[in-house]
């Protein structure tokens, strides 16, 4: 192979695994709107062997280092030769206002304010089994939170030490039981296997609110709906276990 195709097939590879995260959150988005459920939709479309089921996965949107900077990098190649990388350039959009989707169902919750609640968020990192924190998602969300009022405080099982160097008005918890103690809300943004099968009573005796915002689906609907908690996710219609104001 050439040195340019070489290239051009690591700017291409990561570009199109970004456009695959940004389409389902996208028909994630649609299937709210029409009352659809996206995990159902996802298993049938990726019943389709032409299809596939990876990386199609419903969530906060891709971060990191590799797939912001090379879709970013494929837009500004086409810049460069006159081009306009539509696609490109729309998945990057996509990818960046789905924080922006995700913010506004906690504010949605929230309808008497968020200044002066208290936000715990479950995972700091862009994805599971690394401490990179570039361009991850729950950076833009606490962020949003801090500049709302919020008091945020958070956990992750490798990240820690970044984030209190990056965000150092975010509160750092010594594990994620103490990081949801006094908690209005509960805020998942990365799908660490420790996150997955909590001991909830104890989380609902910990937290001030039995208030979930699911980033990245890790639970089933109904089973929170069953513990009594209210249970926001993506692409699903949000479930009711508390039923408490929150004005």
């Amino acid at each position: 192979m050439d040195v340019r195709s070489a290239e051009m097939v690591k700017y291409a590879s990561n570009a199109m695994l970004a456009c695959k995260i940004s389409f389902i959150n996208e028909i994630a988005n649609l299937c709210e709107r029409y009352g659809a459920d996206i995990n159902n939709v996802r298993e049938g479309m990726c019943a389709d062997r032409r299809i596939g089921n990876q990386f199609l996965y419903p969530g906060l949107g891709y971060g990191g280092s590799c797939f912001p900077k090379d879709t970013l990098a494929v837009v500004g190649m086409g810049k460069e030769v006159g081009f306009d990388c539509k696609l490109n350039a729309s998945v990057h959009e996509v990818n960046q206002d789905q924080r922006g989707h995700f913010w506004q169902k906690i504010e949605k919750e929230f309808a008497g304010g968020i200044s002066g609640k208290k936000l715990a968020f479950w995972g700091v990192a862009f994805k599971p089994r690394t401490d990179d924190i570039r361009q991850a998602p729950s950076i833009a969300l606490m962020e949003r939170a801090i500049k709302a009022g919020a008091r945020v405080r958070a956990f992750d099982p490798v990240a820690l030490e970044h984030l209190s160097r990056e965000m150092t008005s975010v509160e750092i918890a010594t594990d994620m039981y103490q990081c949801l103690e006094g908690a209005d809300a509960l805020v998942v943004c990365t799908e660490w296997s420790d996150f997955r099968s909590p001991d909830w009573d104890r989380v609902k005796d910990v937290m001030s609110a039995p208030l979930i915002f699911d980033g990245r689906n890790l639970y089933r609907a109904h089973s929170m709906q069953e513990h009594g908690f209210d249970y926001v996710s993506i692409g699903r219609a949000t479930v009711r276990g508390a039923a408490k104001s929150r004005s």
